[in-house]
């Protein structure tokens, strides 16, 4: 489990993630339905307990810096031992979208949405849960339903990436990063 508070002039973004939570449980609060509705979905196809409070100034504002303290969450949760890859392919009506993503460390993200706000909403996240995530939009005309497919593909993939392992699944073996202080 992981809990981020984070606090700017704009906005104040807490998230408690729950990765290996017995069921999944989202209590949302943002000032922006849509966005509270894909978070939801996010935390049922994920499989997550997921509590997200949020506040801001301005719709991009609130959009981005949850995306931010969200991955920032994920980015703790993530299990030395667990599967790290992940992949899913969601059909919702018109829209049919594909995601693939690795929660190994390495940030990136490519994948083109129709609307730019939820671009950089998964741009954001996948930095800073330092993971990558390939988003593909296969086909769709309908905005609402391609987001939203993105949204429960992403979940769908989080769910198979951290599934507990018995190992790390990596060549290199784990990673140790010491710090000295100045």
């Amino acid at each position: 489990m992981s809990s981020v508070l984070r606090e700017t002039l704009e906005t104040r973004i807490k998230v408690v993630l729950d990765p290996s939570a017995d069921e999944a449980t989202a209590r949302i609060s943002t000032p922006d339905p849509f966005l509270t509705h894909m978070l939801e979905t996010l935390g049922r196809y994920a499989g997550w307990s997921l509590d997200i409070e949020a506040t801001g100034d301005l719709r991009h504002h609130v959009i981005e810096d949850v995306a931010i303290t969200l991955g920032l969450a994920l980015s703790e949760a993530v299990p030395d031992a667990c599967s790290r890859y992940g992949h899913a392919v969601v059909p919702m009506d018109d829209a049919l979208v594909e995601a693939a993503v690795d929660v190994g460390g390495r940030p990136y993200h490519a994948g083109r949405l129709p609307a730019r706000l939820y671009e950089q909403f998964f741009r954001s996240l996948a930095d800073n849960a330092r993971a990558t995530l390939h988003l593909r939009v296969i086909r769709g005309r309908d905005r609402h339903h391609i987001i939203e497919a993105a949204f429960k593909a992403l979940g769908l993939a989080l769910r198979d990436a951290l599934r507990p392992g018995d190992r790390v699944f990596s060549t290199k073996g784990g990673v140790t990063i010491h710090r000295e202080p100045d």
